[in-house]
Parts: structure tokens; sequence; C-alpha cells
């Protein structure tokens, strides 16, 4: 039988795709570095083997798929080219794939995950539907109707997709290591969505995604009245969210979402809408709404003592903005603390009055040393730079965490694309030392 084996497995697309070819009966193994990852929790529970890398690793029965964090002349790439055997980078075998299903990528700067899931949640209650989700949670269904998955535009990766449909969320200026620029950007996003072969579902709030041509029908929605899916009558407890949604002025339905946040509302309006337009009936959308849970770091809550510890992966001054927004939503009365650690040296330097206004948003903030990327130059960029227009920042670091307790009834956000989650654990491992639990 042929393996598919993954060079860097523990990537979140890579592990959520291996867990896909496994739920489908195929057989799959992967390797990467020693260091533990977020992602392999969930392959290990399904006994898929993870392995150090190595040539021998290597076999002529195999199909190789390849991280794209991963250079041509990785070891185990090199041995897979001697040998002849067939190699794939992750988007393009991830291309291919897709054709057998009836596929819809969800892409845009922000709102991916959180949309995929979502999106994921309400359609496998009306069909067998298979999903990719960018938080590393993937699962397949061999008679699957639907293939859900979430499409990067980083290195433009998502123009190896022709989907069915895509949803976009949003365009922003992001990843400047890469894009020159805002314009940039959206010269890709258009490129996609000539791509897409049945339709679009895009938020008609977004000034750039207004700009959009395609070849297929381009449906919108948002809060403007002008979008054919239209959010009304909102309201915003601490328990969630509900709304009632126009179609082209016409009511349509209520929902409520366990969600906070206008970004939430957003998500689960472009899902509506798709639905809508696959004839997903509202009752089935309404109850799948209501169940759903989040994926990882993304708001993902903890109350430790009288604190609230929240985990999210929020990297991008828009991010951190509707991350704090979503926080005061649910927790009005309470103090909010934002603990970032920036995410690549040329996003901070590319963003640094943003993040200082966003993260100004909170009552406290500490920031953590840049995370850096192996692909980047840093310069002379420190967090002091960072530090330094922010209204009293303090620094954090995995030693000081205790300096955290003083915030009593508090609620604590860890944000960040890095490793941030080191200092939420070492806070933790404080606290519980203290006999707080």
């Amino acid at each position: 039988m042929t393996v598919y084996h993954f060079v860097g497995i523990k990537g979140t697309g890579m592990s959520a795709l291996a867990q896909i070819l496994h739920d489908m009966n195929f057989e799959v193994q992967g390797s990467d570095v020693e260091k533990s990852f977020f992602t392999q929790k969930a392959l290990e529970e399904k006994g898929i083997k993870i392995l150090p890398f190595s040539r021998a690793n290597i076999n002529e029965d195999e199909i190789v798929i390849a991280g794209n964090a991963f250079p041509d002349d990785h070891e185990e790439i090199t041995e897979a080219q001697s040998k002849g055997i067939p190699i794939f980078r992750y988007h393009h075998f991830l291309g291919e794939f897709i054709r057998k299903f009836t596929s819809i990528a969800v892409t845009g700067a922000h709102g991916k995950t959180s949309t995929t899931g979502l999106l994921a949640h309400v359609l496998k209650a009306a069909k067998p539907t298979s999903y990719l989700i960018g938080d590393g949670t993937g699962q397949g269904t061999e008679d699957g109707q639907y293939f859900v998955f979430e499409a990067c535009e980083y290195r433009r990766h998502f123009l190896q997709y022709h989907p069915d449909y895509a949803i976009m969320t949003n365009i922003d200026f992001d990843h400047p290591d890469y894009f020159s620029s805002l314009d940039d950007v959206f010269k890709a996003f258009q490129e996609m969505a000539l791509q897409v072969n049945k339709g679009i579902i895009a938020c008609g709030d977004d000034e750039q995604l207004q700009k959009i041509h395609a070849n297929v029908p381009v449906v919108y929605y948002g809060f403007n009245q002008e979008n054919d899916f239209q959010a009304r009558n909102i309201n915003k407890t601490t328990k969630g969210t509900s709304f009632d949604v126009f179609i082209r002025n016409d009511f349509y339905a209520s929902f409520q979402i366990p969600g906070y946040g206008d970004h939430n509302i957003l998500n689960a309006l472009a899902v509506i809408a798709l639905c809508h337009y696959e004839g997903i009936s509202a009752d089935i959308i309404a109850a799948q709404l209501l169940t759903y849970v989040g994926v990882k770091r993304r708001f993902s809550e903890k109350k430790v003592g009288n604190q609230v510890l929240i985990d999210d992966y929020a990297h991008h001054p828009t991010e951190i903005k509707a991350t704090i927004q979503a926080a005061r939503q649910k927790y009005p009365d309470r103090h909010i603390v934002a603990i970032f650690q920036p995410h690549t040296y040329t996003r901070t330097q590319k963003f640094l009055q943003q993040f200082a206004e966003s993260l100004m948003e909170a009552d406290q903030v500490y920031l953590c040393d840049i995370f850096g990327s192996a692909r980047e130059n840093e310069g002379n960029l420190t967090i002091e730079d960072l530090k330094h227009i922010v209204i009293n920042a303090q620094l954090l670091t995995e030693d000081n965490t205790s300096i955290l307790q003083q915030y009593d009834n508090s609620v604590l956000i860890f944000m960040g694309a890095g490793d941030i989650q080191k200092y939420q654990q070492a806070y933790e491992r404080e606290l519980s030392a203290k006999g707080v639990s």
C-alpha cells in the first residue's frame, strides 16, 4: 500500500491534511523536529506515526508531501528526489485533492480559521463534509460531498486552488515580508477570484472586496444596507449575540451565536450566505450556529482563581482590536490586560504605530520579546521600540509573570502567533505553586 509521508507533519495545514487522509483510510506517517507543538496531539490520538527527520524515512512505496517551511535541499526531500519518489508541496497536493469534492475555500487577511471551522460545523449537519482548518484540525469522510478548507494568501499559495466557492472575509495588508503593499495583496485576491468556479461570498463592508471582479456571481454580506445578506437588530450580551438576517431587504431568519464582537457576526453571515446558496435550511443553520465551540487558539478561555485567561492567535492590529472588543462584550465590568508577543520583525516594524493604537484599547499592556522568523533579518528593531509608544506598557518575561497576579478579577489576554503560550503556561505554573486553581 502506498504511504503518504509528510515532511513537517506538525505544521497546522500539514497536520490537518494528514488527519484527513488517515480518516479516508490512506496509510499516513510524517516527520518533524523533536520540539512539541500543539498540533501533534490530534495526530497522536489517531495513531499517526511521527518520526524525527531522517533520510531513512523515505522508501520506494511512498508519496512525499512537503511542508512549505522546508527548502528543496532538506535531507528527506533530496532523498525522495534521488529515489524518483513523487513529491508534492502541500498547496500543490491540496489543489489536486479538492477536485473530487464540492470545494469551498475560505480566505481573507483575518477570520479565515474561525470561519472555516464554523462553516464545517454547520455543513456537516446537512451533508457529509471533510474539512481542513488552519488550527491543525482536519477530518475526512470517504463519502464526503463538501470539502471546506482554509486558503492562505501568503506567497500566493492559494493560487494553486480552483475551488467551486470562495468565502472572502476581508483584504488587509499583512505579510510585509512578502507583499509590497495593500495593492499587491488585492492583486493576489483578484487573481484568486478569477479561479473560482461557482460563486464568491464576500464581505461587502470591506472596501477592497467591493472592487473584486469575477466570472461567477459575487454575493455580499455585512452590516451595510447595500449587502445581499445584511445583519440587523443586533443584540450583544454577556452570553453571546443575536441578530436578524435580511436577504436583499427581505427578512430571512433570526440567529443567535455564542460568540462576541462584530467579527463573529460577520463570520456567521458568511456561513449563512453560503449555506443559503447551497439550499441548506435556516433551521439547520441556526441550530449549528448555537452549538459552535470555536477553533484552537481563538478566544480560548480558562478561569484560574478569579482571573479569566484567554489565549488568542491575534497577531495583526485589526485582530488585536477585535479580540479586545470581544472581551469587553463578554466581560464589560472587568479590567482587560493585554499580553502581546509580536510575530516577525517585518510585521512589527511595518505596523508599529497601529500595534500601539490597538493595544491601548486594553486597560493595561504587557509586551513580550518579538518572535522572529527564520526567513527574515531582525535588523535593529527590539520590543523596546513598541514599548516606547504604548502608554504605560511593561515588559513580561517567563521569569516575572507573577506581576500579573495584581490584576484581581481581571481578564488577561495572551495574544500572538509565535510561542506566547509559554508565558501563559509559566504564569499558570506560578499560580499553581501558590495553590491557585
